[in-house]
């Protein structure tokens, strides 16, 4: 079994990224990949999907996702996600605001999905009435779901099909949960790229632990019924990125400082905070950050 296993998820859906219409996916082809790929569980399952001429029905395929993405949403739920980006969130907006950066505060969610993040800072954030809170992701069917949720709350906060680095009003702050796994090599790269033009970034993904895997099959198994939640979200733990490699990223790509944040030191780390982050900051606003941060400041590891 190779050590980069596949998602179905990145698999079964695909877009244009500057016109964001989903491009056909051949059934065969991926079914084809993963069991070259050696992940025979995975081909039957997406043998099982509808198909037209080979063709994927791109329906069938996003309301799996859908219900993947709902039995997920517990993942962060259990693991007080929100309220672990809004304590970051405080001190960084903290420091935009004493450098005179012009309201509104936009923070980006960047391939947000069901938009809980989202929601749940715009509900209980308390983050202030000069920030804007969007979520962009390119699957229409997550975003229709993420916005009809956030109606029903009177939530206020941007949920958008789109890409999160072309906004007419581009990003202060760019954030994301789960994401950065889904990408490799290029694409890592082209993922930092993007946020250039903002001024900080906080991403959290799976703990890089021999832990992890493990933690996560049994979280799965415990919590999940929908067999594509299942598979992703143990394989997500399989391919997260070593810390070295997304500092290094980050840091050539944007030139920020950067730093990990609730990176395990230990096993007993890796086991009490499933979750870590990758957090950066212009040169300029670094320092300032530090002073603001408080407690957390013990929680990062050494900046790059």
């Amino acid at each position: 079994m190779p050590s980069d296993l596949l998602e179905i998820s990145d698999l079964i859906v695909d877009y244009d990224v500057a016109t964001l219409q989903p491009r056909p996916v051949s059934r065969e082809s991926v079914v084809a990949r993963l069991m070259a790929n050696g992940q025979r569980s995975a081909a039957r399952f997406v043998q099982r999907l509808p198909a037209s001429n080979d063709t994927l029905d791109v329906e069938a395929c996003n309301l799996a996702l859908l219900r993947s993405h709902i039995e997920l949403q517990r993942l962060s739920e259990e693991f007080l996600q929100a309220d672990r980006i809004r304590c970051v969130l405080l001190p960084l907006l903290q420091v935009l605001r004493d450098a005179g950066v012009k309201p509104p505060l936009r923070i980006v969610d960047v391939g947000c999905g069901l938009g809980y993040v989202v929601r749940s800072l715009a509900a209980h954030g308390r983050l202030g009435r000069d920030v804007e809170i969007i979520g962009c992701d390119m699957n229409v069917t997550l975003v229709e779901n993420a916005r009809r949720l956030a109606e029903e709350e009177s939530l206020s906060c941007e949920l958008k099909v789109a890409n999160a680095f072309q906004l007419e009003q581009p990003g202060h702050i760019f954030i994301s949960t789960g994401v950065l796994h889904h990408f490799r090599g290029n694409d890592l790269n082209a993922f930092f790229a993007g946020q250039r033009q903002g001024l900080a970034f906080l991403h959290y993904d799976i703990q890089h632990s021999v832990l992890s895997p493990w933690g996560s099959w049994m979280f799965h198994q415990a919590r999940m019924r929908e067999p594509l939640a299942r598979h992703d979200g143990v394989v997500s733990a399989r391919r997260v990125h070593s810390t070295q490699t997304l500092l290094s990223a980050a840091r050539a790509e944007t030139g920020f400082t950067c730093a990990s944040l609730d990176g395990a030191r230990n096993l007993l780390g890796a086991v009490l905070r499933p979750m870590t982050a990758t957090l950066g900051a212009r040169a300029e606003l670094w320092e300032p950050l530090m002073r603001h941060l408080g407690p957390l400041r013990a929680r990062l590891g050494p900046a790059r």
